[in-house]
């Protein structure tokens, strides 16, 4: 018959096996611990962001780097939704995500309209747009270099 201590020491190694995943970190059980959270920088933040629109079906995903070209943040992405609604819920989504996996919270303008969303991540500005909207602006023109404007419109 097994002594106290070592059938005590076997559930308590089954309970911590149980809150870690395969890489030995703290599964996600709904919940998510401040320590949990990865730290933020600008290029794991613009592929949250990235796999985030990709995953929410976005359109015409443009990434554009903006280290030294402003002081406004590293990287600008620029998308479109088919829809107001659909372009609401990417936004929603998207900040949803930030905030669960990087503890970011964004600063949003928009929303409630949904023909042109601006997420302000801090690292990287995200323009959320319906087709139309995003024609009749054309931020990517603005922001890209020239020869970079012209291979995105072949």
């Amino acid at each position: 018959m097994p002594s106290v201590g070592v059938g005590t020491a076997h559930i308590q190694e089954d309970n911590e096996l149980s809150l870690t995943t395969s890489a030995g970190t703290p599964a996600n059980d709904g919940h998510i611990a401040m320590s949990a959270l990865v730290t933020p920088t600008a290029d794991n933040t613009l592929a949250a962001i990235l796999k985030s629109l990709d995953d929410d079906k976005a359109e015409d995903v443009v990434q554009i780097d903006l280290r030294g070209k402003s002081e406004m943040g590293d990287y600008m992405v620029i998308a479109s939704g088919r829809s107001s609604r659909q372009v609401g819920s990417m936004a929603e989504k998207l900040t949803d995500r930030l905030k669960q996996t990087f503890g970011i919270l964004s600063k949003v303008e928009g929303k409630d309209t949904g023909d042109w969303v601006l997420i302000d991540t801090g690292d990287v500005i995200v323009h959320l747009f319906r087709p139309e909207v995003r024609e009749f602006y054309q931020l990517e023109k603005m922001w890209m270099n020239p020869g970079e404007a012209s291979a995105e419109a072949k």
